[in-house]
């Protein structure tokens, strides 16, 4: 089970009871959301072997028509991922490599285990990925290739394209990461400097079987998107790519060697990315096991079982973390006020992803940032709780998962001598609630399904 280790603390740190039942509403609801995208749980509940015939969602397969199953992968749940089916196809699997986060604690006997580095890429990363794609290519026909991708893989499976170094890599990812992009448009770059990634996996595994277990961590679920989808058809080009880095002012800063790639591709010198229609898609098949709206359904259904009128709003939460918390603190005003769009007492789940555009020298991630921006409106608001977390358990470059906030958050920094105003305008939220005591803490879960946020008004 995976716990917010610090609960019984945070709940406490409610000036009033009505505060209090309030932050164990929106906090238990989040463990039943982190619970309901337990990469083991969800790989035991989703494939199954019956004699010979691995069951997976609406497909079968016969392993008796396959010489060797092979089992690759990466991201933050594909070691927990690997671990579950393992157990379930045993003897079956030949061989197999995932990429986990370093000091991953997940135990396998057949599959190894290999720790990379998230979200910067590193050369471990390089090394197993390269072990990835050796037993792809001398896969054949008659060989099952069963690919483990949950939220972190891009980082977790690099392989730079000819020409293009780790350390360019790695320094376009990070000014990628800072700039405010989104997880679309970094992914759309990372694509087209890669080996491994936007399809080139499958072009290379082909003639053999592909099947692909998505965890996913990108709002709306794009399986061109997930991971940088290395066995999904890409939709897009060099020239997005560019198109991309022009948008955020990076292409002149952006290494040579990647600016010398993309403008070769654009030119039309070295192959796009394999697209829909390519014969190497021919025996892919992609099957989504976990998402970020199961976790937020689980959620909601976590509130109406407490009593609450409950609603979730969205599954594919986007924008600016600071607005995304003036809106949510804006919701809670209106609850309050009118009951709408829901009555009191009232629960609403919004998830998705927003992005941060680190401007101050601060610490903090973007669900911190969403409760820092939202307390400031939810001021004065009797038993009302906006509570935010990362799915993965680690909030931007910090050890928490994200922050709680209430009616009295304001007031309380206020007497502590905070300036919540200069603690958001230098990104400096971590900062800002551990002196307050309200940041959560899970540790890393082991599953990545993008973030949720919670509004409760009593």
């Amino acid at each position: 089970m995976i716990k917010i280790r610090n609960m019984e603390e945070l709940i406490q740190n409610g000036e009033k009871e009505f505060d209090k039942k309030a932050r164990a509403l929106a906090l238990k609801s989040l463990e039943e959301a982190l619970n309901a995208v337990d990469p083991k749980q969800i790989i035991w509940s989703k494939v199954s072997l019956k004699n010979s015939t691995l069951h997976i969602g609406n497909y079968s397969f016969n392993l008796n028509e396959f010489r060797n199953v092979y089992v690759i992968g990466g991201g933050k749940a594909s070691g927990s991922m690997a671990e579950a089916l393992e157990k379930i196809l045993g003897n079956h699997i030949k061989d197999g490599i995932v990429n986990v986060p370093h000091n991953s604690k997940s135990k396998t006997r057949i599959i190894k285990i290999h720790g990379a580095s998230h979200p910067i890429p590193d050369e471990k990363g390089v090394e197993g990925t390269r072990q990835m794609l050796e037993i792809a290519e001398n896969a054949d026909e008659k060989d099952l290739i069963i690919c483990l991708i949950s939220g972190g893989g891009s980082s977790l499976m690099p392989m730079p394209r000819d020409g293009v170094s780790l350390a360019d890599k790695r320094e376009i990812t990070d000014a990628l990461l800072k700039c405010g992009a989104t997880i679309n448009e970094i992914n759309t770059v990372r694509k087209h400097i890669s080996n491994f990634k936007g399809g080139w996996l499958a072009k290379k595994a082909y003639p053999a079987t592909i099947v692909n277990l998505i965890l996913s961590d990108v709002v709306g679920d794009p399986l061109d998107f997930i991971a940088s989808g290395p066995t999904v058809p890409d939709s897009t080009t060099f020239t997005d790519a560019i198109n991309v880095l022009r948008k955020y002012n990076l292409w002149e800063k952006a290494p040579e060697s990647i600016r010398k790639v993309l403008t070769d591709g654009e030119r039309g010198a070295i192959p796009e990315t394999p697209k829909k229609g390519d014969e190497a898609f021919r025996k892919v098949f992609n099957i989504v096991v976990g998402n970020n709206r199961l976790a937020s359904q689980k959620a909601k259904e976590y509130l109406a079982s407490q009593g609450l009128n409950t609603l979730l709003l969205t599954a594919t939460l986007e924008g600016e973390a600071r607005h995304i918390g003036t809106m949510l603190s804006a919701i809670a005003n209106e609850i309050a006020k009118s009951g709408n769009p829901v009555a009191k007492p009232a629960g609403i789940i919004a998830g998705g992803e927003t992005t941060v555009t680190v401007v101050g020298k601060g610490l903090g991630g973007r669900n911190q940032e969403i409760a820092l921006s939202a307390a400031k409106k939810l001021s004065g608001i009797e038993g009302a709780v906006i509570a935010s977390l990362s799915t993965d358990g680690v909030d931007g470059p910090t050890d928490a998962a994200g922050a709680v906030v209430d009616g009295k958050t304001i007031a309380k920094a206020h007497s502590m001598g905070l300036n919540p105003e200069k603690f958001l305008a230098e990104n400096d939220s971590y900062r800002f609630f551990a002196k307050l005591g309200d940041l959560i803490f899970t540790g890393p879960t082991g599953t990545n399904v993008n973030d949720i946020s919670v509004i409760i008004v009593l």
